[in-house]
Order: C-alpha cells, then sequence, then structure tokens
C-alpha cells in the first residue's frame, strides 16, 4: 500500500476544483495530466497497482496519487470524479458517489470540453478499430492535422492537453459512452451491434445497445450518424428511437441514396449528390466486414472534404491492423492468420466468412457467455479442424464436437501451433480467431496474438 503526494496536492487554502481520477491506467494519467494542466488540484487513486511507467508520469508532473487502496474521504470531497472504463458502476465507491451527487464521467466526456477540435467517434461491436483507423489514414493522407484517440492508442485526454488537434478519429467503448454528459462528435458511426459484455448490462441486450446509441444523444440536425444499414439491431432501435442526426447508412445488400452501398464489383458513396464510386478489387482489406468499414470510413473522410484520388488511393495502401485477420505467414502453402482481437462470436463469424480454403480453427479462452450456434452453418462448411486453446473448453467441445471430423485440446500457444502445423495440408488456413477473452492463459488479446505469430515463425 502506497500512498504519495506529489507537489501538486491540494490544501484547504486553494480555491481549485477537486477531480479525482479513479484508475491509474491510460486513459485516467491523461485525464490527471490534462486536469492539472487546466488548473484543478488532482488526485489518482488505483485499488491495484499503478504500472512504474504512469506512476513516473504522476511524479513528473507533481500529481498527488496513491495506489493498493481508494482514500474514500478524499474521493468524496471530489467536485469532478473520472473513472476509467474497465471499473464498473456497481462498485461501492462509484454508487456512493453518485448518491452523494458527484458528477461521474468518463476520460471521452472530461477531455471533450477542452479542445475545439472537430470530433469523429466511431462505435461498435466489432469493426470499430479498423473503422478509427482506416478513418485516420484517409484524414491524414487528406492532409487534415488529425489525432487518433479514446479505446485506441494514446489517452485523448493527454493529446488534447499536449498536441491539441483540428480533428479527433475517436474508438469509443460502450464503458466510456456510459460516462458521457455533454459529449457531442459532428460524426458518429456505429459499425455494428451484437451482444458482448452483457455482464456489464445487467445481461439485457437492450442495455448494451442503448449505450452504444449515446454516441448520438446530443448530436443536432447539423451532425451525422453513420449505421449500417444491414444491421436489424440498429435500424429496429433508430425505428423506435429516432435521432436528429442526418442518417448516412451504408449496405452490402441494398441501395441506399444517401449513403454508400455496394453495386457488382463497386462501392458507391453519395452524400447531397456528390457521389464516388470504387471498385473493390484494389482493396487491402479482405471479407464483407471489411467492405463495410471501408465503407463507414470513406463516409467519413468524404464528409470532411478529403479529396476522392485520396480516399481511393488510401485504401489501396491501407495496412490493416494488428490481431485483426492479420496474415502472418504462409509456410508449405498454408496461410497462418492471427485474428485474436476476435474475442466475440460475431468477430469469429466475420473472420470464418471470410476463410476462402479449408481453415484448421484455433479457438477458445475465457468465455463471455458465448452462444455458438449461429457459427454452425460456416464450421461445417469452412472448418475441417478445431484446436481448443484454454483452461475449459466445455462449451465449445460441446457445440462443435459432432459437427468436425478432428478436434484437439490444448493449454499453450506453442501445442496448439505445432498441432495445427501437423493437420493443416497445403492450400489450408490456420485461423487463431479465439471468440472469447484471453485472461485464462494470457495477458490480454494482443499477448496472444503474438505468442500466435511467434510460434509461428518458429515452426
Amino acid at each position: 500500500m502506497t500512498d504519495a503526494q506529489g507537489q501538486g496536492a491540494g490544501d484547504s487554502g486553494r480555491k481549485k476544483s477537486r477531480l479525482v481520477v479513479l484508475g491509474g491506467g491510460e486513459s485516467g494519467i491523461g485525464t490527471a495530466i490534462l486536469g492539472k494542466k487546466e488548473g484543478f488540484d488532482v488526485f489518482v487513486t488505483d485499488k491495484g497497482a499503478i504500472k512504474e511507467k504512469y506512476r513516473n508520469v504522476l511524479i513528473q508532473y507533481g500529481i498527488a496519487w496513491e495506489e493498493g487502496r481508494h482514500s474514500t474521504e478524499r474521493i468524496y470531497d471530489a467536485d469532478v470524479v473520472m473513472k476509467s472504463p474497465g471499473i464498473p458502476d456497481t462498485v461501492s465507491v462509484v454508487k456512493e458517489l453518485k448518491e452523494r451527487k458527484v458528477p461521474v464521467i468518463s476520460e471521452i466526456e472530461f477531455a471533450a470540453g477542452y479542445t475545439g477540435a472537430r470530433l469523429i467517434g466511431i462505435t461498435g461491436s466489432n469493426g470499430k478499430t479498423t473503422t478509427t483507423m482506416l478513418a485516420y489514414h484517409l484524414l491524414k493522407n487528406g492532409g487534415l492535422d488529425v489525432g487518433m484517440a479514446g479505446n485506441i492508442g494514446d489517452s485523448f485526454a493527454q493529446m488534447v492537453a499536449g498536441d491539441d488537434k483540428e480533428y479527433f478519429v475517436l474508438e469509443i467503448s460502450s464503458f466510456q459512452l456510459d460516462g458521457i454528459v455533454t459529449f457531442r462528435p459532428e460524426i458518429a458511426v456505429i459499425t455494428n451491434i451484437t451482444p458482448d459484455h452483457l455482464d456489464r448490462y445487467d445481461y439485457k441486450f437492450e442495455n448494451y445497445i442503448a449505450s452504444k446509441f449515446r454516441i448520438a444523444m446530443n448530436q443536432t440536425a447539423e451532425d451525422y450518424l453513420i449505421y449500417d444499414a444491414d444491421d436489424e439491431v440498429i435500424t429496429d432501435w433508430l425505428a423506435r428511437h429516432p435521432v436528429p442526426s442526418k442518417l448516412l447508412p451504408f449496405s452490402v445488400e441494398k441501395q441506399v441514396a444517401n449513403g454508400a452501398y455496394l453495386k457488382e464489383d463497386k462501392i458507391i458513396i453519395t452524400i447531397d449528390n456528390d457521389q464516388i464510386t470504387m471498385s473493390t478489387d484494389t482493396l487491402t482489406l479482405e471479407g464483407k466486414h471489411n467492405m463495410k468499414n471501408t465503407m463507414a470510413a470513406s463516409l467519413v473522410a468524404q464528409l470532411v472534404k478529403v479529396r476522392k484520388k485520396t480516399i481511393r488511393e488510401s485504401l489501396e495502401n491501407f495496412q490493416g491492423v494488428e490481431h485483426r485477420l492479420e496474415k502472418v505467414l504462409k509456410i508449405q502453402n498454408v496461410q497462418y492468420i492471427n485474428d485474436s482481437k476476435a474475442t466475440n462470436v460475431n468477430a469469429v463469424l466475420y473472420a470464418l466468412d471470410s476463410m476462402t480454403a479449408p481453415t484448421v480453427w484455433i479457438v477458445g479462452g475465457e468465455d463471455k457467455g458465448n452462444d455458438y450456434a449461429v457459427l454452425m452453418p460456416l464450421v461445417r462448411e469452412k472448418v475441417k479442424a478445431i484446436i481448443c486453446l484454454g483452461l475449459d473448453n466445455t462449451k465449445i467441445i460441446d457445440a462443435f464436437g459432432k459437427v468436425v471430423d478432428l478436434m484437439v485440446e490444448t493449454q499453450a500457444m506453442e501445442e496448439a501451433v505445432k498441432i495445427a502445423y501437423k493437420i493443416a495440408e497445403k492450400g489450408d488456413n490456420v485461423l487463431l480467431s479465439p471468440a472469447c477473452a484471453s485472461f485464462d492463459l494470457f495477458k490480454n488479446y494482443e499477448d496472444r496474438g503474438n505468442q500466435f505469430k511467434e510460434a509461428v515463425k518458429r515452426l
């Protein structure tokens, strides 16, 4: 247990607003830095241990902090509290703050109040990272002064404090949206909505959907909402809960007047009679889901007036997202693919749908209440063998044990990859697409993906 005082710690003689930051991770430290810059009396508190690199930052900025406990008397004395997204609303200290009517907000909400940048907010159950990175890539190549932050890369608050931009492309999780009050992106994107994180939403899908739609709750008639028109969850919700913003749907199934759609091998994007047409043959990203991510990002780019030629060229040289359908190596004409970021069933649905060869599927981890039934047709069609990689593989075995000819249980990445190497034949794919969280055997999905890549390279 540690209690450290920086030189910037408050005292009773100060009239500064008191900002308490719950959680000493990336978003917490960023908020503390911005709060300090804006004249708040800042206190960072983390019930666990704060990483050394973040501790050093707090010391450098002279910010008061503690780890290994929550000093409630200091927390309840706050004027405003920033809660890190990993902390549920159900913990006692957060419930007590709300009872005391102390505002508890997210980093996104706090940081947005201190920038004049035009904000582009991107959320969704799957595809939001790819769409965010692609939108950023298009805007940056278009010559705009743009930053990328939120649930990806650097803290939004830290960027606002030290390197403010004219535009920010923000990947935003439902947990971050739960803590907004006035946050208003000029352009909002919802890539799709499928059941995820339901343990944080009383196991009610409706609550999770409502959380995602908070991204548009402060939008006006001057703003835009870009969304997947093929997603019945989104279209049904919009029919029952209209938003004031201008709607720009994208679809691979039907034609839309304003928005983006697929016609044969071309993507057609139209905004107020201004049209851009692109061939799908030249896109670096593969699969139907990436077609949608491309449409969403291209709509963003066209709204902020990136040149059509730049949009086309940028889509042709985009490298994609690490750990998302990332082609690692081809060994003896077998393609090894790292999709470790696929931590839910819907992400795996996209991955399997994009497979064009017989596939050895590595799956498993910490189950999040998965229903594997939706994958059954694709598993029957595409998967020749399943390698379970987890401490408890019961649900996967029950779901697919009678569907595939070969199923093997493993508890280490090296073992899983070696078995895949023995099973796979010339022309096959080996796909790591776990459908589960990684915490049973790995630090996080990045660690899982990196271990997969290293094991493949050692074959």
